[in-house]
């Protein structure tokens, strides 16, 4: 599929639909001429184009620099969706519904804090329960777990998780109204309902970092940030609830698409109509699956406060929430198609929101200058702190990318790393590590991610973010 690839500009790349016969509109890929060998040693372009056969797909479908290989869509990748010719699929969204990302800004300075990084590394980790199918401290029966599904991180506020303005800082304010409890079958529930303010394993974690470098002084000062200053990253998702509801609903649709009249070339991007029953049916359990995952980084975000107090007391001062973006999510929005208006749904998966100054749905400090957007590197490396930007709406459905990305398995990084000697080499660079699987930290490896820096100056050059702030990471807790 490379050799199909056509150069649009410095950063955006396309195949024209007719490449393959099913291809009801072209395939495009942000991504620099260097970086393309990466984007082409696994089925991603493979599965980008497959999913421009999905009914109903608007414009073109995209992956982004960080992209890699998924289930059904690329990692990476992003499509909008007329809502009554088109389809809804979960393998556009992931499994982990509404895996996401917040930052939190304490008002500590690198040389207040440094020497007590490790003890404030500890008792995160102590904190915020982490690893595969973790409890956490909150057991929900039945009756709130439909009020957390139902009103994500509005019930977190009732129930005393949230400070002000909390909510006012998170993408829909923590809360999608379309969801429906009743649209998550029990054994989701049930896998949910002692894992709320848990992190889980993988590539999820905590994170302690110091702003490194300012881009923008004007929007970092908007942001709350400046240089030196001590902020945490909380990456995680809808823990097992999400991959359940993800798994009830793709083995539902891969038998419903023939009785809609769908063919695909991927039985991995089954789907059903966003109009059907099913289609509805779906869309609500997500939205539900989605709040789920809000409240849990709010739980999360309790925890780490509470950690905070723990250290350092009093003289910890207010730690307030920057943003918090969803990276696995679809949402009916408002974008320019065809020089015309129209409600669309997009699916993001592995791409993060990025709307420019101006934009309606934004709070009004940040409609000034552009929605934060949050883009963790690999452990060892730089996070960054962009803004959309107005090509986001022009090129990219208003989005932009969520990371930096894999360029090695799982199982690869595990054959060429030792996590007790990574442990060791991020020490020797002044990062802590808290975790309780050195298999596990392995997986996680900087050298397993794509260089972050590569994919931040493509998103820039594009026009469709920009950085405003450089993260360095002094402690990293997983599971």
């Amino acid at each position: 599929m490379k050799e199909n690839l056509k150069q649009i500009s410095p950063v955006i790349w396309e195949i024209e639909k007719g490449v393959k016969s099913f291809m009801n509109t072209p395939a495009r890929v942000f991504a620099t001429e260097e970086m393309l060998p990466q984007i082409t040693k696994d089925r991603t372009l493979d599965q980008l184009v497959n999913v421009t056969s999905l009914p109903g797909i608007l414009s073109h479908a995209i992956v982004m620099p960080d992209a890699h290989e998924g289930y059904g869509f690329p990692i990476g990748g992003l499509a909008a969706m007329d809502l009554d010719e088109g389809v809804i699929s979960p393998g556009g969204i992931g499994y982990d519904i509404n895996c996401g990302i917040r930052l939190l800004k304490t008002q500590f300075e690198l040389d207040d804090i440094k020497e007590r990084i490790p003890a404030l590394a500890k008792e995160i980790y102590r904190a915020v329960p982490s690893g595969v199918g973790k409890s956490g401290r909150t057991v929900l029966n039945e009756k709130e777990m439909e009020k957390v599904l139902n009103y994500g991180c509005k019930w977190a506020e009732q129930e005393g998780y949230a400070e002000e303005y909390d909510l006012r800082n998170i993408e829909s304010g923590g809360y999608l109204e379309s969801a429906d409890a009743s649209a998550v079958y029990q054994n989701a529930k049930g896998r949910g309902r002692d894992q709320l303010g848990t992190m889980g394993a993988g590539n999820h974690f905590v994170e302690i970092n110091y702003v490194q470098q300012i881009y923008d002084e004007n929007i970092a000062q908007v942001y709350g940030l400046h240089t030196k200053q001590i902020v945490i990253q909380v990456h995680t998702g809808s823990r097992g609830l999400g991959h359940q509801v993800a798994t009830d609903y793709i083995r539902k649709m891969v038998s419903l698409v023939p009785a809609y009249g769908i063919n695909l070339p991927d039985r991995e991007l089954s789907c059903v109509p966003i109009s059907s029953p099913e289609g509805k049916a779906y869309f609500a359990a997500m939205c539900a699956s989605a709040n789920f995952a809000w409240a849990n980084r709010q739980i999360i975000t309790w925890e780490i406060r509470e950690a905070m107090r723990s250290v350092f007391g009093k003289s910890m001062g207010q730690i307030d929430l920057l943003y918090d973006v969803a990276h696995n999510i679809a949402k009916i929005e408002e974008h320019i198609i065809n020089g015309e208006k129209q409600k669309v749904m997009v699916h993001r998966k592995g791409a993060t929101r990025a709307f420019p100054a101006g934009h309606p749905d934004l709070t009004p400090e940040f409609r000034s200058v552009g929605q934060p957007v949050l883009i963790p590197g690999s452990m060892g490396t730089a996070s960054y702190v962009l803004t959309g930007m107005p090509g986001s709406m022009e090129y990219s459905f208003g989005s932009t990318c969520h990371g930096s990305g894999r360029l090695l398995s799982r199982t690869a990084a595990r054959k060429r790393i030792r996590g007790e000697e990574l442990k060791q080499e991020l020490l020797s660079h002044g990062i802590e590590v808290e975790t309780s699987s050195m298999k596990g930290l392995a997986e996680e490896a900087p050298e397993a991610y794509k260089d972050v820096e590569s994919v931040v100056d493509v998103v820039e050059q594009a026009g469709i973010a920009k950085r405003i702030a450089r993260l360095k990471p002094l402690a990293v807790i997983k599971g």
